[in-house]
């Protein structure tokens, strides 16, 4: 009789996650994805090349209908028109190196052809982006205070749309019920990133205008070929805790698992005690 494959639920639950019922350590969510970004930063990087290159092309592809790119950058609307073009056809893509992230969170490993791996989600996956893309601007255009807000609620969408199989509007929903009561360690998690980012360009705007402007690029380069790997690698640890991730009960790590319950031994006295959660 051949073995059936039995799928289990690794982490958080969609139901536990609407209620508020998850933990967020912050220092524990860095240094776990940084340890993920360490083995394994290769296929994120490889497959970010990948995409960098298309949407370029798409870009180019996309300006030389309107005149060219110089013309299309003197134009607001033609440039907003070029945006929402390019974020269409690169997303599909990049649903596939969001769920590195989340398959380095279960330790099972990934390849930079994942980026190709979850096209028969595409519209879906491009739908969604275009959406939070829009809400994010509505809430800069309104206040700084509202974008970042929306932001950090709408940063777990596309994984939504990807694995649990939901349309981009229930994802949506999902992701703001969910994330609303975590939002203090989410904004602190995402700010230690965007600081990162932030110390990465120094050399550059140091070296900018001296023969050593080539060094402060490598040096940039250098950084940020770990920095983008631990930002998804962060998500895909997020997502684990926060809505669960099915994975076949025959591959999970066993080390995965201990660790994974002893995060959920403490959710109920964290949960309990906790100063950033608002109100259902």
């Amino acid at each position: 009789m051949p073995e059936k494959n039995i799928i289990v639920s690794i982490g958080g639950s969609v139901e536990g996650a609407v209620k508020g019922e998850y933990s967020i350590d912050v220092k524990a969510v860095l240094s776990e994805a940084w340890q993920h970004t360490v083995k394994s930063r290769m296929s994120i990087n490889l497959a970010l090349l990948f995409v960098l290159i298309f949407g370029m092309m798409v870009s180019f592809i996309a300006s030389s209908f309107f005149g060219g790119i110089e013309l299309v950058i003197k134009d607001p609307e033609l440039l907003q028109l070029i945006n929402v073009i390019v974020t269409i056809a690169v997303w599909p893509f990049m649903a596939g190196i969001e769920m590195m992230g989340i398959f380095h969170a279960v330790n099972r490993p990934t390849q930079s052809k994942m980026a190709l791996s979850f096209l028969h989600r595409g519209s879906w996956v491009a739908l969604c982006a275009l959406l939070t893309s829009i809400l994010i601007s509505i809430g800069f255009q309104l206040l700084i205070v509202p974008g970042i807000l929306l932001a950090v609620l709408l940063s777990l969408t596309i994984p939504l749309v990807v694995e649990k199989k939901l349309t981009p509007v229930q994802a949506i929903i999902l992701s703001i019920k969910a994330l609303r009561f975590k939002v203090v360690p989410l904004l602190s998690i995402y700010v230690v990133l965007f600081m990162a980012l932030i110390f990465l360009t120094l050399p550059i705007a140091l070296l900018l205008e001296s023969s050593l402007a080539p060094l402060g690029i490598v040096i940039f380069l250098f950084g940020f070929s770990y920095l983008a790997p631990w930002y998804y690698n962060v998500k895909g640890v997020l997502y684990r805790e926060i809505f669960g991730v099915f994975v076949d009960e025959n591959s999970i790590d066993s080390d995965l698992v201990d660790s994974v319950n002893q995060n959920s031994a403490n959710k109920d006295t964290d949960h309990n005690g906790s100063d950033d959660s608002f109100s259902a």
